[in-house]
């Protein structure tokens, strides 16, 4: 391998790994893009005014969020109730949305990323909720959101 070149160089998976604050909520995102690739996004509903999260995700990729212990997991829902926002229960960290299905989907927080400063794409802010049913959220995420696992140990 040269110097300064990662396996994302060559097509080949890289894990992006983080967590909250506390560690009792992981994620691992696996991707064939470097963190400078990926979409950055930010979001204008009223939970995300609220939190400022700075989200990415990967379609082609794999997010994993390990909960170690429900117990240590809030899964909130709002709106039109379809993804849990994920939140440690001990230091209040906001690490995903993660919507149920087959496959269930996904969106990251990437400042609990190791490398979220590596992400240096400008923000892209979405904000036209009002017009999605819940057929047209789904069908949105399922373009744009990272296929996921929830893991509970």
């Amino acid at each position: 391998m040269l110097l300064g070149r990662g396996p994302h160089c060559y097509g080949l998976p890289m894990m992006l790994d983080g967590a909250c604050h506390c560690g009792a909520l992981a994620i691992q995102l696996e991707t064939a893009r470097a963190p400078s690739e990926l979409p950055v996004r930010t979001c204008g509903c009223t939970f995300c005014a609220k939190h400022r999260p700075r989200y990415t995700s990967d379609p082609a990729g794999h997010v994993t969020i390990h909960v170690n212990g429900i117990e240590n997991a809030n899964q909130y829902r709002f709106g039109l109730r379809l993804a849990d926002f994920v939140i440690c229960r001990t230091c209040g960290v906001f690490v995903a949305a993660y919507e149920p299905g087959s496959p269930g989907r996904a969106v990251v927080n990437l400042d609990v990323l190791a490398r979220a400063a590596d992400f240096t794409a400008s923000p892209v802010q979405f904000t036209a909720y009002d017009a999605e049913d819940a057929a047209a959220r789904s069908a949105r995420r399922a373009k744009n959101w990272t296929p996921a696992s929830l893991v509970i140990a």
